[in-house]
């Protein structure tokens, strides 16, 4: 594993991105941590690292923060849970400005390693209309029919790291990200995803001596979710071997969201009655990772259970809600 290199995190004040560069620090290495966000409201500031509010959709910026660096981590995009996504498409599809642009400074700056988180969004929808789940292998993005937006966003970005491969001998890696979640995340105001979602609601309602929750959908969608430790493994893997990808960083432990909430109850000691909203974004009715080609290529697989991972995801925000109450 690579020390004393120094690296730029791109989004390093997202919920990936802070624990990225936690993981890259405690290797013994130099960061340039990155975001457009005030520092105060990063999700982890780590002052060992260069921290830098900095719009990266624009070009100058990216010149100035890819001068000297080994590689560069790009996890940086306007994005959020399923609500965020279906409302702000134009926002998502910005985003391919900070990747065209950082990949134009990385080839001007002699950068040589470039790693880009794209997501299982980019898969073709068409794959996740029904209940019966079909794991997506790598090869499923084609024909291509992404969610709108974001989706869009991340295949056409995708397309643009690998011809950058093919065109300057850039060694980018593509990784695909499956519903990542863990502590130090967004829990509420619209950007959160489903289990951070969840674990507040349940949390809130125990709190205040409530029965019931809230649920978008019917709660038959199903997912599989990937914790955050996992997925730092599997990235700072995929930086380091001779595999390009894409390739999925996702668990294959599928769970529908009612499935999720039961394992949620189990936490909280606390059975709920469940209010369904069906007017809510629900996204697609079920995606799942196959985790073939990453097993193949870097011998990687989760060590985290959806309830082990819960856990630690659940008495965190606990603990966050509790604290704010104060």
């Amino acid at each position: 594993i690579f020390k004393s290199m120094k690296f730029l995190v791109a989004g390093a004040g997202g919920f990936i991105g802070g624990h990225l560069v936690k993981r890259l620090i405690d290797l013994g290495n130099k960061v340039v941590a990155v975001d457009n966000k005030k520092l105060e409201n990063w999700y982890q500031i780590h002052n060992e690292s260069e921290n830098f509010e900095l719009d990266l959709s624009l070009m100058p910026n990216c010149m100035k923060v890819t001068q000297n660096v080994n590689g560069i981590f790009n996890l940086a995009c306007n994005m959020g849970g399923m609500g965020f996504i279906e409302n702000n498409k134009a926002l998502c599809m910005i985003s391919v400005l900070i990747n065209t642009h950082l990949l134009i400074a990385a080839k001007e700056n002699k950068v040589k390693k470039f790693f880009f988180s794209s997501s299982a969004c980019a898969y073709n929808v068409n794959l996740q209309s029904t209940d019966k789940v079909i794991a997506l292998k790598e090869t499923d993005a084609y024909p291509a029919m992404p969610e709108d937006g974001y989706g869009w966003e991340k295949l056409f970005s995708e397309r643009m790291c690998n011809h950058f491969y093919e065109d300057y001998g850039m060694d980018v890696k593509v990784a695909r990200y499956h519903n990542v979640y863990g502590p130090n995340g967004t829990y509420d105001g619209g950007r959160e995803k489903a289990p951070a979602a969840l674990a507040r609601k349940i949390i809130t309602s125990k709190l205040k001596g409530l029965d019931e929750i809230e649920v978008w959908g019917d709660g038959n969608q199903k997912r599989s979710f990937l914790y955050i430790d996992d997925c730092i493994d599997a990235s700072i893997n995929l930086f380091n071997s001779s595999f390009r990808g894409p390739v999925n960083i996702g668990s294959e432990e599928l769970v529908s969201i009612n499935e999720m909430i039961d394992i949620l109850e189990h936490i909280a000691n606390k059975k709920f009655n469940k209010k369904y909203l069906l007017d809510k974004p629900k996204g697609v009715k079920g995606r799942n990772s196959d985790n073939t080609l990453i097993k193949k290529e870097l011998s990687w697989e989760p060590k985290y259970s959806l309830s082990d991972g819960l856990k630690k995801t659940y008495y965190w925000i606990e603990e966050q809600i509790k604290k704010n109450e104060k």
